[in-house]
């Protein structure tokens, strides 16, 4: 059932007329919710905003959140979903801060009337749109904060370090897969361009497994930085990753490999005249 610009008013006048208490009923709902994780202090200032948003696009005519006079509302919803994903609280936490507004005006509200129903029922749909639009932003922002951490854990997974003047190591560990062996790349000709070293230490030790796709992104980061003018060394080849190398009949050409990243960086030293 969709609210009529006059249950619209109607309901405006009655959150205007009534705020101090349907706020206190409002806090009172969504405290239980969120076990103390949230000042009673603040729960009331951000639910006397909505309370007042909401007051505020109904008085405007909005018959659904998409409403233009809705603008001030969906502005607060967005800010509450923000804070809220940020904050590390769940969608369904979120989305009860907005849906337990139902609960809260029957505290003022008088039942026993079958239009005064019908109203109310125009009226939760209203609200069920507005607390699916701040889980539709809650999903988003938690989606972002996610990829960020993703990508953040990916640098700090993939270190470029310098082992001796001239010589840079890169030690990888676990799966390398597609982004990961980008960015393996990326940093690794960055560094090779920030320190000017003409060798370069792949290792992988602590990599669990190597198939056709891992020696791949190996290779492709090999030819790369030759590129640059720097010479790889590929370490950490154990007797297991050895066979499996052999059995697949993956080809590492004229690189040189080494058992260990001691054995490369001897290998680089002697080659450097140290």
């Amino acid at each position: 059932m969709a609210l009529s610009a006059q249950e619209a008013s109607q309901f405006a006048a009655l959150l205007e007329n009534n705020r101090e208490v349907l706020v206190g009923a409002w806090s009172d709902q969504v405290v239980q919710t969120l076990r103390g994780r949230l000042s009673r202090v603040e729960l009331e200032r951000q639910t006397a905003d909505l309370s007042k948003g909401f007051q505020q696009a109904l008085a405007g005519g909005a018959t659904d959140v998409a409403h233009e006079s809705a603008a001030e509302l969906r502005a607060q919803l967005s800010e509450l979903s923000n804070s809220r994903a940020r904050q590390g609280f769940s969608a369904t936490e979120t989305a009860v801060s907005v849906f337990a507004l139902k609960q809260a005006l029957l505290t003022v509200m008088d039942g026993s009337d079958a239009t005064t129903l019908r109203d109310y029922v125009a009226l939760t749909a209203f609200i069920d749109e507005a607390a699916l639009f701040t889980f539709d932003n809650y999903v988003r922002v938690r989606e972002g904060l996610i990829a960020d951490q993703a990508e953040q854990l990916l640098e700090l997974s993939t270190p470029v370090v310098k082992l001796w003047e001239g010589v840079v190591a890169v030690p990888l560990v676990g799966t390398l897969d597609s982004a990961r062996a980008q960015v393996v790349m990326e940093r690794l000709l960055q560094t090779l361009v920030d320190t000017g070293s003409p060798y370069a230490i792949i290792d992988i030790t602590g990599v669990p497994a190597v198939d056709t796709q891992v020696a791949q992104h190996v290779l492709k980061t090999v030819v790369a930085a030759r590129l640059m003018g720097a010479d790889c060394i590929i370490s950490g080849i154990r007797p297991q990753i050895a066979q499996t190398i052999v059995a697949l009949g993956i080809e590492f050409g004229d690189i040189a490999t080494k058992a260990s990243l001691a054995d490369a960086l001897r290998f680089v030293l002697k080659k450097m005249g140290r």
